[in-house]
């Protein structure tokens, strides 16, 4: 079991995903730095400046530490909320594959007794770029001599409602008949620091939401929580396409917070 007095470094701590994880670890009283580019005010938890896309500060950062729990991505698809055309050509790797080898390169250095990283479901065979960097950035963890462990989460609730909110204007809402599990961003925070603290190393199991839904359904749940009628054309399209969309349900391990329940909770905190 990780000393729960050693330094963990925390990438990512500022985004969704990560300020989940940095609250779990301090509610834990554990000792955490955060490696951001803008550090934050918060006086429970280290900051260090620095950058993974370009290698400021990293150097500095790994000192002391024991364990890195790789949370950070770069993916203007999920900054956005939406998909463009310029997206199924191009995504950047600064961060996920440049940022996860200087990170890993660092860690070596300094002897980091874990490398906890994290990914996503359903990237091999993705003809789209985002995936392919992804994977390519997993692929460097996999291959290091570090201890490491590889956690890939399904897609996160604030993410699909980002994706289908873009659709509000659109008078009939065209989606894929697919069925997935997005899960939240809080059971898959509380599910990395049971990783962190146990022997296990490698690929992990998965992590999705715990239920299986059709796309069609979340959108209907969606619309409901918003007060939004609009019309949801299913499109019968091939399973591997669907795929590639990126519509699939982890295999594994289950979160407990419902679709449902997390647009209710989003709702309430929207209308404070």
């Amino acid at each position: 079991m990780t000393d729960r007095n050693s330094l963990i470094l925390v990438t990512g701590g500022t985004g969704h995903l990560g300020r989940d994880l940095v609250r779990g670890l301090v509610a834990e009283r554990r000792n955490v730095r955060l490696l951001a580019t803008r550090p934050g005010t918060a006086t429970d938890v280290q900051w260090a400046k620095g950058d993974l896309a370009t290698g400021d500060g990293i150097r500095e950062a790994m000192e002391g530490v024991d364990s890195v729990i790789n949370a950070a991505t770069l993916s203007p698809i999920a900054r956005r909320g939406g998909v463009r055309f310029a997206d199924f050509f191009g995504t950047p790797s600064s961060v996920d594959v440049d940022g996860t080898r200087r990170l890993l390169e660092a860690s070596t250095r300094v002897g980091v007794q874990h490398f906890l990283h994290v990914s996503i479901v359903g990237l091999e065979g993705s003809p789209l770029p985002y995936a392919k960097v992804k994977l390519a950035g997993e692929l460097l963890v996999r291959q290091s001599s570090l201890p490491w462990s590889v956690v890939r989460a399904a897609p996160y609730f604030y993410l699909v409602e980002k994706m289908l909110g873009g659709l509000r204007r659109l008078p009939i809402w065209p989606l894929p008949m697919a069925r997935w599990n997005p899960v939240d961003t809080t059971d898959v925070a509380d599910y990395l620091v049971a990783c962190l603290d146990d022997e296990r190393r490698g690929v992990r199991e998965e992590i999705g939401g715990p239920e299986d839904l059709s796309l069609v359904e979340t959108a209907r749940q969606l619309q409901q929580a918003h007060r939004l009628r609009r019309p949801i054309l299913p499109l019968p399209l091939p399973t591997k396409m669907v795929r590639n969309m990126g519509f699939v349900s982890a295999q594994g391990r289950r979160g407990k917070k419902t679709w449902s329940a997390w647009l209710r909770e989003s709702a309430q905190m929207t209308h404070r």
